[in-house]
């Protein structure tokens, strides 16, 4: 997708970006978790500085969980992902044309947190990161679970839910996350949504068979 292209408040998307030479940037989990503290920063219609300058004056600085209603976001967290090389974010967008500035912060501020923490130059990313509108119910539950299933896909655990850096976890648990938050999702259950999932973990290695409607 161009990034010319307007993002318009209110449509969800599936985003995605790797890694440069599939260089392992989320291997460490506690890097993952710095991946994740600016996903939530910067999701912030008022954020003023960069997260580097604001953990100066707050060093102990925790996320909170992305899967909440949060005032004046940018986006809505749908689902997520921090895989080893890459990540996936499935973002309800709640203004126009903020996706672009909102992930480029994000990206940008964790490149020079890596750089900075390993003593390195250069970028961090393959590329410009990937956009693909979901269009309908089928489609973002298909998504959610692929997102959801890629650590098991890749071999990485046995379980989706010992994947610590996921959504999935808090999706089986807590049963506000379906009934209250993320209300897109068309599956009210944590017991369903469980099922939905992992009914699917050998067709999730498959993935030709749902390529089409996953990425295009």
């Amino acid at each position: 997708m161009k990034r010319k292209e307007t993002f318009k408040e209110g449509q969800i998307y599936h985003i995605f970006n790797k890694s440069i030479a599939n260089y392992g940037i989320f291997i460490k989990k506690e890097n993952g978790q710095q991946f994740i503290k600016r996903l939530f920063y910067y999701n912030d219609l008022f954020i003023l500085k960069p997260f580097s300058l604001y953990l100066r004056k707050n060093p102990y600085f925790t996320c909170k969980s992305l899967i909440s209603d949060v005032d004046f976001s940018k986006v809505k967290f749908l689902a997520y992902n921090i895989m080893p090389d890459h990540y996936h974010l499935l973002l309800k967008l709640l203004r126009n044309n903020i996706l672009s500035k909102y992930i480029g912060d994000v990206e940008n501020s964790y490149t020079k947190f890596f750089n900075t923490k390993y003593k390195r130059r250069g970028p961090l990313w393959q590329s410009n990161f990937k956009v693909i509108r979901i269009k309908n119910n089928e489609q973002l539950l298909h998504v959610s679970r692929y997102i959801h299933l890629n650590p098991t896909t890749k071999n990485l655990v046995k379980k989706p839910e010992d994947w610590e850096l996921s959504s999935y976890r808090e999706f089986i648990t807590n049963p506000k996350i379906l009934k209250e938050i993320v209300v897109e999702i068309s599956i009210k259950s944590p017991r369903a949504y469980k099922e939905f999932v992992e009914n699917r973990l050998n067709f999730q290695k498959k993935l030709r068979m749902i390529k089409k409607l996953i990425l295009e």
